[in-house]
């Protein structure tokens, strides 16, 4: 039996980009990594958590605000 570790990944949307974060520490909750990354993109301070999901040997966390959005 082989047992792999899969990388953490955060996904953020920016002028309809999507962003890759690094994972700043295995230590940090899913809200810790939220708020350490909300210095650097502000809109992240309304950003709600979608995920996890496990692809291609990640677990990916989504980051999703409707601010600045119409409708």
């Amino acid at each position: 039996m082989i047992v792999n570790t899969l990388s953490r990944i955060f996904l953020h949307k920016e002028n309809g980009q999507e962003v890759r974060l690094a994972d700043p520490g295995k230590d940090y909750s899913t809200e810790a990594v939220l708020n350490f990354y909300s210095n650097t993109y502000p809109i992240l301070t309304t950003a709600k958590i979608i995920g996890p999901e496990i692809r291609d040997d990640e677990v990916r966390y989504r980051f999703e605000t409707t601010m600045g959005t119409k409708g």
